[in-house]
Order: structure tokens, then sequence, then C-alpha cells
């Protein structure tokens, strides 16, 4: 009484990707907790997403540029992607080393050093595309003697 299991078979594939919508929308709900995730446990992302905020609405009220918004855009992005990848790279050294290592305290180190690298970068931005539109305000507080 020999019987063969029979094995399942692969679908057969016609040279078109399938794609099921569930995965891709279940990838934008784990984004979407991992945003969450840093702005609410993550003291410096809540700075900078507050400082975000600010710059956002200041640019509002000076009528920046569409060159200018870009600008800022891509730096508020930038920061805020440094400050994710920070809090990843600190969760896995967290993860990967119970005790302290001293290879664990330079991969944090660094991670953080990097986003005050692009926070001085941010800064300087904002100076560079803000100054020019506040500078004649705050001229005209002072006026001449």
């Amino acid at each position: 009484m020999d019987q063969q299991i029979e094995q399942p078979r692969a679908p057969i594939r016609s040279g078109r990707a399938t794609y099921r919508l569930g995965p891709f929308l279940a990838a934008f709900r784990y984004a979407f907790s991992g945003i969450q995730h840093l702005f609410t446990t993550q003291r410096n992302a809540q700075i900078h997403g507050a400082i975000a905020l600010c710059v956002i609405i200041l640019g509002g009220l000076l009528n920046l540029a569409r060159w200018e918004w870009l600008v800022v855009i891509i730096t508020i992005t930038m920061v805020l992607a440094a400050e994710g990848f920070n809090t990843a790279i600190e969760a896995t050294v967290d993860l990967a080393s119970s005790s302290r290592h001293p290879l664990a305290k330079v991969a944090k180190d660094v991670a953080a050093g990097s986003v005050l690298i692009c926070a001085i970068g941010a800064v300087c931005v904002g100076c560079a595309i803000f100054i020019p539109h506040l500078w004649p305000l705050i001229l005209g507080w002072f006026p001449p003697a």
C-alpha cells in the first residue's frame, strides 16, 4: 500500500508579475506604524517635527518661491529620515547587544552624529532661504536715526 503524496505545484507564471493589494497595503501600515513610533517615542524627532511645522508656517507667511519650498521640503525630509535611521540603528544595536560594547557605541554615536550633520545643514539652508525674506522686516522695525 504505497501511497504517493502529491506535492503541491508552484503556480505557472505567464511572464507577468502578479501583484496583490493586501501585502502592498500592509507595507504602508507598517511604515505608518514606524512613523508613529518615531514621533511618539523619540524626543528629538518630536523637536524636529515641531521645528519643521514652524518652518512650514513661516514659509507660508513669507510666500516662499516654489524653488524655496522644494529646498525646504527636501531639507525637512532629510532631517526626519536621518532621525528615523538613527532610531532604527539604535533599536537594532540594543537588540543585538545587551551589554556595553565599543562597536555598539560607535554605531550609536555615528548614527547620532549623522543626524546632527543633517540638522546643522538644515539650519544653514534655513538661514540661506529665510534671512533674505526676514531682513527687510527686521530693518523695518528699526527706522534709521
